[in-house]
Order: structure tokens, then sequence, then C-alpha cells
């Protein structure tokens, strides 16, 4: 009778096994609350879709996903302490593609972004604003272009991080737009965002969703759009293609595990964050003029080494570094 009765129980685990195909591991996860950390200040595009994300799998997984910001280092010193953390799914990396191209600039980088990190999903793509400080006299792209040719030398734009999309996308306008103007690193967006108001800067390339209120409130003006076509919340603004034939720049957010996290919860984060982006949180996304992600795990890890390539490049080519 024991026998027969041990036979069942083994049935019934394996019926259950296979009704539960994900194991225990991952079944139980999220057991407590998971860490996500983000290596800026609060304030700008990152920061506000990474909130967006976390309050959804929050809301998802039955457990609360806590931004912590941690800037210092270019972003050096937030993600390292995610390469360093037990890589049991309970601290993760919500970042910008400053991620991946900011050690391009550097010296030295006490992680690799493909040896020490693992992609879990791409969340967004953010085409960039061109924008400046309201009392140039300067209206579009093309005037902006003008006036930089007239005052060589004198004009400053902002970058949030050295080696962001930002910067890339800013460098690229002044090599390919044959530009002089001087380019200044900030600690973060929001400084950058608030020294551009103040006058104390006269441009800054960033994700649309920073200047985007600004804009709309008069408080700074963004000439073109760094995007392919014009976006849907600023039909009004000219791309900085339609002056610079061939010019295009995104920047991209996406989430990160340390590398040692088992498949089992990188699969589950995927899941979740492809989830995330199927409800209202893709016409958010969508109407701050960013260009939804999703996919898999792998179409993530090529997405990101084939930026990372063409970053490289361009860098490479323009002597771009963090002194």
């Amino acid at each position: 009778m024991k026998r027969k009765t041990l036979c069942l129980l083994a049935m019934a685990a394996f019926s259950a096994m296979l009704a539960h195909p994900l194991p225990a591991l991952a079944q139980a996860y999220p057991n407590k609350p998971v860490k996500v950390i983000i290596p800026f200040p609060p304030g700008g595009t990152l920061d506000a879709i990474g909130r967006q994300l976390a309050l959804k799998l929050s809301e998802q997984m039955g457990q609360q996903f806590v931004i912590e910001n941690k800037p210092g280092g270019n972003g050096i010193i937030g993600a390292d302490a995610v390469a360093k953390a037990q890589a049991d799914g309970y601290t993760l990396l919500f970042n910008a593609s400053t991620f991946t191209t900011a050690p391009m600039t550097m010296k030295q980088v006490p992680y690799g972004v493909a040896k020490d990190f693992a992609p879990v999903a791409l969340v967004a793509k953010a085409p960039l604003s061109v924008a400046i400080n309201k009392n140039l006299p300067v209206t579009d792209i093309k005037s902006l272009m003008a006036y930089a040719k007239a005052n060589p030398g004198k004009m400053t734009f902002a970058v949030g991080s050295v080696g962001s999309a930002g910067h890339l996308a800013t460098e690229l306008l002044k090599k390919n737009g044959g530009l002089d103007y001087t380019v200044v690193p900030y600690k973060g967006t929001a400084p950058a965002f608030q020294d551009l108001i103040g006058g104390q800067i006269d441009g800054f390339i960033d994700p649309i969703l920073g200047s985007l209120q600004y804009h709309k409130n008069g408080m700074l003006r963004v000439v073109a759009v760094t995007s392919a076509q014009r976006t849907p919340n600023l039909p009004d603004v000219p791309t900085v293609a339609e002056t610079l034939p061939g010019y295009e720049f995104y920047s991209w957010y996406g989430l990160w595990a340390p590398v040692k996290a088992s498949q089992e919860i990188k699969d589950l984060l995927n899941a979740q964050v492809n989830k995330a982006l199927a409800t209202d949180m893709k016409d958010k996304l969508i109407a701050q003029g960013l260009i939804v992600g999703g996919g898999s795990i792998e179409d993530f890890r090529k997405f990101q080494a084939d930026d990372m390539a063409k970053s490289q490049k361009l860098i490479t080519e323009g002597n771009i570094r963090l002194e």
C-alpha cells in the first residue's frame, strides 16, 4: 500500500511539472522586493521610463520593483554595483545605450558589458530632440546651423554623459554639418536642462521626453528631431535630415541582469517586460515620442551587439574620450 501511495504521489508530482514547466526557482521568483538600479540622477528620460516599467512589473509579479538611483562615474558606479551583486534576480540594471558606449570612451572600467551582464529585454528606442535656449536667434535646424557657422567656436552644447547617444548625436551633427561648437559634459540630463533653460548653455541633444514639456511651456525651443521621420508628438518640428540628408540617431533603453542569473529568471523577466509593453504602457511610451521595444532575449542581444559596433566606429573616428 505504501509503495502504491508513493507511486501515486510521484505521478502527481510529474503531472504538476508538466502543467508548470518553469522550475520552482522561477515560479517562486520574486518572493521579496527587487532592486532596479538606474545609474544616473532622477528626473531624466531614463528615470521616467524605468519607473513606468518598475510600476508595471510590480503590478504583474506581485512584488515591488524598487528604483534606486545610483549616479556617479558616468554611470559606471551604478552598473558596477549590479555586476558585483548576487546573481539571484533581485538586483537588476535599467539603463540607456550609454551603458554600452560610455566604457568605449574610458581607459579603465571595472566590468565588461558583454562579459558581466546578461541582456533581458529592449524596452524602447528614443528619437532625440535638438533643443536650444529660447533667447537664441534660431527657429529651426537650418538657422541653427547657419548661426553656428556664423559664430564659430562660440556656441556650447551640453551632453548628459560622455559617450551617451546624445553625445554621439551631438558629435555627428558637428562633424556632418561642418560646425564648430564646444561640447560641455554634465553629470546627468536634469542639470543640463536647468542650465539650458537658464542660458548657461546654448544647446542640448537628448531624448524628446526630456525636452517636450519645456518646449510646450516655452521654456526652451526644440528645432529638430534626429529620427528619420517627424514624430507624432512634435509634427511641426523638422528632422535634422531635412537639412542634413542621411542624419539619423536614437537612444535606447533596456533591462539587464548579472550575467550569472539563471536562464529561467531571465526568461521570466523577458516575458513580463513584453507583457508590460502590451499594456497601456505602450500608449504612454508612444505619446512620449518613443518607439516601443520588446522581443526575445536573443533579439536584444543582437541589437545590442550591432549598435555597439556602430558606436565604436563613431567614437574611434571622433577620438571621443572621457578625461
